[in-house]
């Protein structure tokens, strides 16, 4: 028996047809669900905080998710292992103001699949999702190069103890930033950045804030690229 000509053939490269857009900006929302209707997702759903969106990624089980982790509530790195947990199917993209190249690789140690500067052009955004949806992890050319090239830190450095997170808050100490920012721009809670600055003062012989913004711009040069 042959089969019939109007017979459906099954497709060899099944396509990804459902988005999830997690921001709370709603300009954000917009522009995401175009960029992936353009690009051939068939549906795009939209949460506004992490736990909206694990709780749509549980129910939905969406094919790809754009993620801010700079939310209200369970935010931050953890929202990348709540989302796979639910979802695990999902491919995620970072999508986010912090552009620090440590930033972008612990995003990427944490599970997300890639990461993307809201500070991007519109074709950046396409080349992450056709990188992801490829099976690739992605990260813009900058930050690539930048990760690629940074210097190790020599071990006659006074720097040369730090974890990468308490390097991140000395950094961003010395950029004059408030521990409720650096909390925010790492995606971290607000005592982890605290800890983590007695950490440094401990670990420096810091006497205080002041002193660790001094050790911080003295050893400007020591930073991550």
């Amino acid at each position: 028996m042959t089969k019939s000509r109007d017979a459906p053939v099954a497709s060899q490269d099944p396509r990804m047809t459902c988005g999830l857009v997690i921001d709370d900006h709603p300009m954000i929302h917009l522009g995401c669900s175009q960029l992936l209707t353009d690009v051939g997702f068939d549906e795009v759903l939209a949460a506004s905080s992490a736990e909206e969106g694990i709780a749509i990624a549980r129910d939905r089980q969406p094919d790809f998710a754009v993620l801010d982790l700079g939310l209200p509530g369970a935010g931050g790195l953890n929202s990348i292992d709540s989302l796979r947990a639910v979802a695990p199917a999902m491919r995620i993209l970072v999508f986010t103001m912090n552009d620090r190249p440590a930033f972008a690789a612990r995003v990427l140690e944490a599970g997300a699949h890639g990461f993307l500067s809201k500070n991007a052009a519109p074709d950046r955004f396409r080349e992450a999702i056709a990188a992801i949806r490829a099976g690739g992890i992605y990260l813009d050319h900058e930050t690539a190069m930048k990760l690629v090239t940074r210097r190790s830190v020599s071990s006659g450095c006074p720097l040369a103890g730090l974890t990468p997170r308490e390097r991140e808050v000395l950094f961003a100490l010395g950029e004059g930033l408030d521990l409720s920012r650096i909390a925010s721009d790492l995606g971290v809670s607000y005592k982890t950045a605290a800890n983590t600055s007695s950490a440094l003062k401990k670990k420096l012989g810091a006497r205080g804030l002041n002193d660790l913004i001094r050790i911080a711009i003295e050893n400007g040069d020591e930073r991550l690229a």
